[in-house]
């Protein structure tokens, strides 16, 4: 990947499924190893001076945008 690469959201690698329903699921497994990395991430970014709660929702945001997306691009009309 270069430099000018955009950096791939991690929850774009998260497994989504459609149900028969129509609606988008994450499994439970998927939902717990998204919060840890969450929770892993800012311990990581704790320590870093550069780094404040704000900069670290805004990028949590971003996730939850992405996350948004791809579960509206699983979503079916109900049969």
């Amino acid at each position: 990947m270069s430099d000018d690469a955009p950096a791939e959201h991690a929850t774009s690698r998260l497994p989504i499924v459609t149900a028969t329903d129509g609606h988008a699921y994450l499994g439970a497994d998927a939902v717990v190893a998204l919060l840890r990395a969450i929770a892993a991430s800012c311990r990581n970014l704790a320590d870093d001076p550069d780094c404040t709660l704000a900069g670290a929702a805004a990028a949590i945001d971003l996730e939850a945008d992405n996350l948004d997306c791809l579960a509206i691009q699983h979503t079916r009309p109900a049969p």
